[in-house]
């Protein structure tokens, strides 16, 4: 699959191209993507302490993910608008201070209502990042080292899948769920650090209002674009949700079992990071469309093979790599596509995203309850499948800016 004829260059991406990479920044974006995620999903770990703790039911304390999703995605669509004319170091610094402060409010909150409050700070700082790292990346590194850049923040991600789940069960239960938030603010005081020393000045570029969300949605691919992302995220959420109840009622495995496959899954995430941001250097349609019909064919093996032990892990595993790929190339996609706007882009890939992972996991508790767990695969394999051939298609009518290097 051949990309589209590279186009020339805006002077912003030019620019980009000619400045020395910051790669130290780069890593210190990935701390920052490391804190937030960690943060974003302990409260899965901790649920039952805290419920018990603030004397509130389990479900009631689940929303404290709900919220922040919320605010994620109200931020994700605002942020370049309000924060149009300050420089960019400023405003990711800012995040990692509200990670540092949310943290501390969650884990000293002496009621339920306190603890929304530090959710909503993170939210905030969540959609925030999200919406604004890969414009950062575009600026820190020539525009050749933009997909191995965002391969590498987006390690964050993975790290935080293995650390967040796993271990944040295994430290409450020794240091209780408190103290674990307070570690996450040391992680929050640490990034902070090295985004102070490593990130340089990064003036406000484009218009950043809130018609330019409308003109970005309105440019040529990009609605059948975001909707390609919203159906591949969508399909991933239904099954990922119910991969547990798929563990255990379907392949028999035991509790300890679900934490050591879920455990294969981060891991085998980590490494398809790193994976994509190769295949992207090749082919950025290629890899769009290869890591959804992967995990697809993996759903359906899944309930091809009715819960067999081992080919489950290695199919568990296989899904878990081709996921790591799909936001680094999909990021990739955004600072291609709007080079000019990459920061309301960005917005725009976030909210979507966002709106996926919900809608991804109320449609897979609909079929849960209809048909069971193999339900949930076998239309969740067929949504996957069907969306990887549908970016095939949309993705061949859009022209994307590429660098200058990547062979047509």
């Amino acid at each position: 699959m051949s990309e589209a004829q590279s186009a020339p260059q805006p002077a912003a991406a030019q620019t980009t191209a000619q400045t020395p990479a910051a790669w130290g920044a780069v890593i210190s974006l990935t701390l920052g993507v490391f804190g937030l995620v960690t943060a974003e999903f302990l409260p899965v770990s901790l649920l039952t302490p805290m419920a018990r703790d603030l004397n509130v039911s389990e479900g009631l304390a689940g929303q404290a993910i709900s919220t922040t999703a919320i605010f994620a995605l109200i931020t994700s669509l605002l942020i370049a608008t309000v924060t149009r004319r300050f420089d960019r170091r400023h405003v990711l610094l800012s995040f990692s201070v509200f990670l540092i402060i949310s943290s501390i409010i969650v884990g000293m909150a002496e009621n339920f209502a306190f603890l929304l409050l530090g959710r909503i700070l993170l939210g905030v700082a969540l959609g925030g990042f999200w919406a604004m790292s890969a414009a950062t990346v575009m600026r820190l590194v020539p525009a050749s080292d933009v997909p191995r850049a965002l391969a590498i923040m987006f390690s964050g991600v993975s790290a935080a899948t293995v650390f967040a789940a796993p271990v944040g069960s295994y430290l409450g239960d020794i240091i209780s769920w408190r103290s674990v938030f307070l570690l996450t603010a040391g992680v929050g005081a640490i990034t902070f650090v090295a985004q102070f020393i490593t990130l340089p000045s990064l003036p406000p570029r484009g218009r950043a209002t809130l018609r330019t969300l409308i003109d970005l949605i309105n440019r040529p691919g990009m609605k059948l674009g975001l909707f390609s992302l919203v159906l591949i995220i969508t399909g991933h959420f239904a099954l990922f949700t119910y991969v547990r109840p798929f563990l255990e009622n379907v392949t028999g495995v035991a509790t300890a079992g679900v934490s050591g496959v879920l455990l294969g899954f981060g891991l085998a995430n980590f490494a398809g990071t790193y994976l994509a941001g190769a295949l992207i250097s090749r082919s950025l349609r290629m890899t769009i469309a290869l890591m959804p019909l992967l995990m697809g064919l993996c759903a359906l093996g899944m309930v091809a093979i009715d819960g067999a032990l081992n080919p489950t892990i290695v199919l568990v595993a296989i899904w878990g790599m081709a996921f790591g790929g799909v936001p680094v190339a999909w990021s990739t996609w955004i600072t291609r596509t709007v080079p000019d706007e990459a920061e309301s882009g960005g917005g725009l890939f976030v909210a979507g995203f966002q709106t996926a992972i919900a809608s991804g996991a109320v449609i897979g508790g609909v079929i849960f309850d209809h048909v069971g767990s193999l339900g949930v695969f076998s239309i969740g394999g067929v949504i996957l499948v069907g969306a990887a051939l549908f970016a095939t298609i949309v993705l061949r009518t859009i022209s994307t800016v590429t660098p200058a290097t990547e062979q047509a």
